[in-house]
């Protein structure tokens, strides 16, 4: 499971970055070096506007989308909480997930992200949980995979209502390499540039073929160095999280 991460690159930075045509900036985001489930966070995805004069045309987005994925069929949006993760093993036939995964990609894009080991601790010899910031070794940015869905709240009559929708997302995980490894079982999976356009196109829809974009970084890409247990507390975010401490 991957349950925290930092994303702290600016709009500017990601709409470069991912080469995005839409961003409002009355939706620029903080930047977050302990995102938390529930947060707020931003997503690149491509969709198609619900009304325009370019014959519907798709555009490629920078939103922000809360992190938690909500089904569309969920009676309670509190269900987001638990599923901030998918498995990428099951991620296209798993009931929650198989309608985004088809139709509703998007990319998380993030600094790295956060993972706990056991260890002994040096002064009283007991066991403890150890965080590693675990990140890209030349500093770029991770293009993590994720998912989004649209969730309407039954009780707003009105379609138009901003408050009507909500839109969540999750990111999938995969078996953890590299420096990763050796934290945590699992990881979030990141996908490289060459894969961006493919994995965002709402058009395709093959399960085998975007499956095939989902593959583990070589050995080498990541580095990792244990954190402050600061960061186990989602009130502390700046960014002396990242500094690295003797675990």
């Amino acid at each position: 499971m991957c349950g925290r991460y930092v994303s702290t690159r600016s709009p500017q930075d990601l709409t470069r970055l991912f080469g995005v045509t839409d961003w409002r900036p009355d939706e620029t985001l903080a930047p977050n070096w302990n995102v938390a489930p529930t947060d707020d966070v931003y997503a690149v995805l491509e969709r198609t506007p619900r009304r325009n004069g370019d014959g519907g045309s798709v555009r490629r987005v920078l939103t922000p989308l809360r992190w938690g994925l909500v089904p569309s069929w969920a009676e309670d949006p509190k269900i987001g909480s638990r599923m901030i993760n998918a498995r990428v093993e099951t991620v296209h036939k798993k009931p929650a997930y198989r309608r985004a995964f088809a139709r509703r990609r998007c990319l998380l894009p993030a600094d790295g992200f956060y993972e706990w080991t056991q260890i002994k601790d040096r002064d009283t010899g007991k066991p403890r949980k150890q965080p590693y910031f675990i990140h890209p070794t030349d500093g770029e940015v991770m293009a993590l995979a994720g998912l989004y869905e649209y969730w309407r709240n039954p009780e707003i009559k009105n379609d138009d209502d901003p408050d009507a929708w909500l839109m969540t997302c999750t990111l999938i995980t995969t078996e953890a390499t590299d420096a990763a490894g050796r934290v945590h079982p699992r990881m979030p999976l990141a996908l490289s540039p060459d894969h961006y356009d493919a994995w965002l196109d709402p058009h395709r829809e093959d399960a085998d073929d975007l499956r095939a974009l989902l593959t583990q970084p070589a050995d080498g890409h990541l580095n990792a160095r244990p954190v402050s247990t600061a960061v186990n507390n989602t009130s502390n975010n700046s960014p002396h999280l990242l500094d690295e401490v003797t675990a």
